[in-house]
């Protein structure tokens, strides 16, 4: 577990002090609120599908580059994606902004919030930066399409994470009340594997002569069913989910293609990977029975989220001194949704906290009721609350060694625990509570 422990009276190795940098960021965090809330409301009243978020991407970069901020527009040779780096030398913290949406519910997930997040973060640790004429350097970068489309994967495979030494983002979800804390500092989230399952067969009429086919539909439907089989041998952790994506042409012929969709989660990559082979045997078995012959065509994979000991403990004692104390539990299972983020963790050092919203009873992530959620004036207080906290978590990460070697050493054990053979799905990192 994580030894080393940040107080308020920690400086930076410079002329700057600690205290001096959070009254900067917080200051100018205020300053850009009426320009923040714009933005945070322009983003979740036109919400835009992964990929196609142009409205967002123009809108953000616009605003910064109107503030002095050098963009770089379409980053990484996807449309919707930017960058903005500010400083020089030293160590690299990044703030990951999201703008996608779902199709329907437009933004069910709260990222019209993360993205302000993030921008908050960025704004506010610049000028704690500027006023410091310290080395470092920090980066925003804007992220397209979480909601399935892996966009930092994208970004990954461009290596936009290879120099960081820290990456952070704050994900809102329904508050709870009872709690005494307005978020999580630690949330590991569980590992996904998106693929297509395809059965293909031999078409016949189904009414004249329905024998001289092969029915990839039915292998589709033993598939399905050996899945909701297999649930029973499966952890209380592990997920699987899928559509019939494709079901055939008409009822009167025996269809000669047909296909799933799946999602298999578990709280490690390793464990999906196992539960993923235990899948594939069903989907195996229902060719075998059915005489079709199945192939696979993957999506993504979202990793899980290995967050960072030392960086929760940063962002946990920075929430604390702000007045909105957060939970950082290293016992912690997190959640069982999904994220690119994870990927994102297993690059860099990371942090994927959570931030509570109120929420209408029942609207969670996801659902209408969160759309409204996300859209509200104490919504975004709260979230600017965040965006304090996790600037100033960065700060320390730039201006003191001895934070920095803790975020690393923390990252570099991760790795070897991830590397074990016994490393489970259920085996949650042990440590105590924070």
């Amino acid at each position: 577990m994580t030894q080393l422990t940040v107080t308020s009276n920690d400086t930076a190795a410079t002329n700057c002090k600690y205290g001096q940098a959070v009254a900067s960021i917080v200051d100018e965090i205020d300053a850009y609120d009426a320009d923040l809330w714009k933005i945070n409301q322009e983003i979740h009243n036109n919400p835009e599908l992964g990929y196609q978020e142009f409205k967002a991407h123009d809108r953000i970069t616009a605003m910064l580059e109107a503030k002095g901020f050098t963009v770089t527009r379409h980053a990484f040779e996807l449309p919707t994606a930017f960058l903005i780096e500010f400083g020089s030398e030293g160590r690299v913290v990044a703030f990951n902004a999201e703008y996608d949406a779902l199709p329907e519910i437009g933004h069910a997930c709260g990222h019209n919030l993360i993205a302000t997040i993030s921008i908050a973060a960025f704004i506010g640790m610049a000028r704690a930066m500027k006023e410091s004429i310290l080395p470092g350097r920090i980066r925003l970068y804007g992220t397209p399409a979480e909601e399935g489309g892996g966009g930092k994967l994208k970004l990954i495979h461009a290596g936009a994470y290879k120099d960081v030494d820290a990456c952070m983002m704050i994900h809102p979800g329904p508050e709870d009340e009872s709690s005494g804390f307005t978020g999580d500092a630690y949330m590991p989230t569980a590992a996904n594997h998106k693929f297509n399952v395809r059965f293909y067969g031999k078409a016949a009429h189904a009414a004249m002569a329905p024998w001289q086919g092969c029915n990839a539909l039915d292998a589709v439907v033993l598939a399905y069913n050996a899945i909701s089989a297999l649930r029973q041998q499966m952890q209380p952790t592990e997920r699987i989910h899928c559509i019939i994506s494709d079901g055939g042409e008409r009822p009167n012929i025996i269809a000669a293609f047909a296909s799933l969709q799946y999602y298999i989660r578990a709280p490690t990559l390793k464990a999906a990977d196992d539960l993923t082979e235990r899948a594939k045997n069903c989907f195996a078995g229902a060719a075998l029975a059915t005489g079709c012959k199945v192939d696979y065509e993957d999506i993504n994979t979202y990793s899980d989220v290995r967050p960072n000991r030392t960086l929760a403990l940063l962002y946990r004692n920075a929430m604390a001194e702000l007045g909105s104390p957060v939970r950082c539990d290293f016992k912690s299972a997190g959640v069982p949704g999904s994220t690119d983020m994870g990927n994102v963790t297993y690059e860099c050092p990371g942090i994927h906290g959570y931030v509570g919203i109120p929420a209408e009873p029942g609207a969670y992530n996801h659902t209408p009721g969160f759309t409204a959620a996300a859209a509200t004036r104490q919504a975004h207080t709260l979230s600017m609350a965040t965006a304090k906290g996790m600037a100033i978590a960065g700060w320390q990460v730039l201006t003191n060694d001895e934070v920095a070697a803790s975020v690393q050493k923390d990252f570099e054990l991760d790795k070897q625990i991830r590397s074990r053979p016994q490393y489970a799905m259920y085996a949650a990192p042990t440590g105590g509570c924070c």
